[in-house]
This record gives structure tokens, C-alpha cells and sequence, in this order.
């Protein structure tokens, strides 16, 4: 009796745990549609739930089969139950008590286009007993084939100036994360290439590389490409032609204005210069022998003096005109001389006015004419001709 109830308690108990599981709704979350490329790898995302608590992985049977025949194993722990076709192409990335069954396949084929469905069966409960199966046939991947590999894109500005840091990005989409392509680029540089490798939506990843280089003025008009390397192994590449600005420079525009500047300093300063010393020059004429202009007319006597000389008539006029310009105590004063004096001493009397010789009589001389009439014979003749009148 005892042994009986014990017995009926562990049932229970176990009704209770199992009732969920087999009661429950199991569902399972897979990427309708993929691009896969001929040749390379595709990872197929792919998660499921159940009710009740977790399971663990040794309890649970992971499977992928075709959607139109379930016998068609593409995936199996057992891997003489895989189709041949398949065998040694796929395997179960995810662990089956974490509830993840993704799937990856490598060496793409053109006829691997699926669709591929998901099925997970529970482990037996006796040895007689068949295993609880699951097959989730409205939640299947196709593959869209690619028989070329996409082509990168490139993300880059218009146009580069010289001397600053160019950016150009590389970015190309894949479906084999685990085996991503490698990008390349044409051009090398001193800093390697930043590689990010993201996934942007469920069952598909991007790689990009990012360059930076510092353009120079020989680099205009030349290609970068980048070039994407797949499994396979396959290629593409995309190619852009670098437009160089020249910096700004504004030497020339900068030059001539300086020597513009300079120039005129330079000539402004050589005016107030010249204009200081013909002032102070001017002063000490001004300070010296009489005015400026009197030293000009003499400068400009000593020109005349040098030249061919005077006519007959101007030296005629210029003899007269000095003896006109005579001091008058030169003439001879006779009111001492008594009246009663003999008429002898008359016809001396008459000689009050001296007569000076013609300047016919005179040699002729051209130079230095002033100065021969300066102070020369004629005042000579008068104080001889005033002597001899006092007698």
C-alpha cells in the first residue's frame, strides 16, 4: 500500500512537469529570404520557443529538412542521415538549450535555393517510446543565389584639398559573418585601414573599411579602388577618381601689395629726406651772404662772365653807368680858392670835372669786365684829378 502511493506521488509529479511541455505552443523565428553567393557561406538566423522551463541541450534534437520532403535532411547530430548533397556543408552554430538553431552552410551550390525548415524533437521517454517532434513548416529560409558578388560602395566627398586628411569609406553587405570579405585598397598608407563588421538587419552583415590619406597636388585626376575578396574566391571592386583642390593661397596677391607698400614708403621717405636737406640748405644761404637771391644773381653773373662776353655797347653802358653811380665827394671842391686869384689859375678851375679817357681807347677785354671797373682806374683817375685840383 505504501508502495503504491509513492508511486502515484511521482506521476504526479511528473504529469506536472511534462503537461505544459506537450500542452504548450512551440514556435520558431526564421529569416524568410537570404542572398546567399555561389561558391561562399550563408548564415541562416533562426531562434524558437516552447513552454515551461528551459531544456537542456541533451534532451533536444535539433533538424533541417527540405520544406517539401521532411526525409530530405539537410542537418543531423547524425551525419550518415544527411542527404550527400548537403553532407559535410552544414552545421548547428547555436546551442538547442539556449533555444537557438541557426544554421550555417558553406559552398554555396546554384541549386541550394531551399526552402529549409526547422524541427526540433524531444528526447525519448522509454526506449519503445517515439520522440516527440515539432516541425515549424510555415517558418522556412530561402535563398535568393547570387552568381557575382555584390559590388562595394564607396562614401567619400566630391572633392579633396590639398594637404588635409581625405576620407573615403568602403562598405560591401554579405550573409557569412563568420567568414567575412576582406577589402583591399589600391592605394597604401602609412595608417592601416579602420575595419568595422556589423550586422544592419537579422541574416545580413556589413564589413566596411575606412581610408584616410592626406592628398598632395600629384594626386589629382588619380583612382582608389577597393576591392572586396569572398570565398570562393571571388571578387569585386569599386573605383573612384580623386579630385584634388589646391589650397588657398594668396602669395600672389599678398607679394605685390608688400612691394607696392614698400615702394611707396620708401620713395615717401626718400621725399621728406630730400625736401629736409634742400630746406636746411636754403636756411643757411638765408643765414649767410645776404638773401638767396642775391646769391642766385651772382651765380648767375659768374654764368654771363663765362660766356662769349659783352658787346662793345654794353660795355660802353656799363662803364658810364658806374662812373654815373661815382660817390659825389669825388668831385672837386674849388669854393676855397680865393676870387682874386689870376686868370692862370682859371683854366685850372675849369678842370673841376675830370675827363676819363673813351672807352673806345680802352682795350678790349671780355672776361671779367665788373671787376676791372671795381674799384680800378676810374676812382684812381678821380682821386688824382681831386689832388690836383687842391693845387
Amino acid at each position: 500500500m505504501e508502495k503504491d502511493r509513492r508511486l502515484m506521488i511521482y506521476c504526479l509529479l511528473l504529469a506536472a512537469i511534462c503537461i505544459p511541455v506537450f500542452t504548450g505552443e512551440w514556435k520558431a523565428n526564421v529569416v524568410k529570404e537570404l542572398k546567399a553567393l555561389v561558391t561562399s557561406c550563408v548564415v541562416v538566423p533562426c531562434s524558437f520557443t516552447h513552454p515551461g522551463p528551459n531544456l537542456p541541450t541533451s534532451k533536444l534534437r535539433g533538424i533541417w529538412h527540405q520544406s517539401n520532403n521532411r526525409g530530405d535532411l539537410i542537418y543531423d547530430e547524425d551525419e550518415t542521415s544527411i542527404s550527400e548533397n548537403f553532407r559535410g556543408r552544414t552545421k548547428l552554430l547555436g546551442h538547442l538549450g539556449q533555444k537557438n538553431c541557426t544554421l550555417e552552410m558553406s559552398k554555396i551550390k546554384d541549386h541550394d535555393n531551399g526552402p529549409f525548415c526547422f524541427r526540433i524533437e524531444l528526447a525519448q521517454r522509454t526506449v519503445t517510446s517515439d520522440p516527440e517532434k515539432f516541425s515549424f513548416l510555415e517558418d522556412c529560409v530561402e535563398f535568393k543565389m547570387l552568381p557575382d558578388p555584390p559590388k562595394p560602395k564607396l562614401h567619400h566627398l566630391k572633392t579633396a584639398y590639398q594637404g588635409r586628411p581625405y576620407t573615403v569609406t568602403c562598405s560591401v553587405k554579405h550573409t557569412c559573418p563568420y567568414d567575412p570579405p576582406k577589402l583591399t585598397w589600391s592605394r597604401a598608407t602609412a595608417d592601416v585601414p579602420n575595419v568595422v563588421h556589423k550586422e544592419t538587419h537579422l541574416g545580413n552583415w556589413e564589413v566596411e573599411s575606412i581610408l584616410t590619406i592626406i592628398p598632395e597636388e600629384k594626386d589629382d585626376h588619380t583612382d582608389i579602388t577597393c576591392t572586396a575578396n569572398f570565398n570562393g574566391p571571388k571578387t569585386s571592386s569599386a573605383m573612384l577618381t580623386l579630385y584634388v583642390k589646391r589650397s588657398k593661397n594668396y602669395n600672389h596677391i599678398i607679394i605685390p601689395t608688400v612691394v607696392a607698400i614698400g615702394t611707396a614708403v620708401i620713395f615717401a621717405v626718400f621725399c621728406v629726406l630730400m625736401v629736409k636737406r634742400y630746406k636746411r640748405q636754403i636756411a643757411a644761404l638765408q643765414r649767410g651772404d645776404g638773401s638767396v637771391w642775391n646769391r642766385l644773381s651772382r651765380m648767375s653773373r659768374r654764368i654771363r662772365s663765362d660766356g662769349p662776353g659783352p658787346s662793345r655797347s654794353d660795355q660802353r653802358r656799363s662803364t658810364w653807368s658806374r662812373f654815373l653811380r661815382r660817390p659825389k665827394a669825388d668831385i672837386v671842391d674849388m669854393s676855397h680858392i680865393p676870387k682874386n686869384l689870376n686868370s692862370k689859375y682859371c683854366d685850372y678851375q675849369k678842370v673841376s670835372k675830370p675827363r676819363f679817357p673813351s672807352p673806345k681807347s680802352q682795350p678790349k677785354s671780355y672776361n671779367h669786365q665788373e671787376e676791372d671797373f671795381d674799384g680800378g682806374d676810374v676812382y684812381e683817375n678821380s682821386a688824382d684829378l681831386s689832388t690836383y685840383g687842391n693845387i
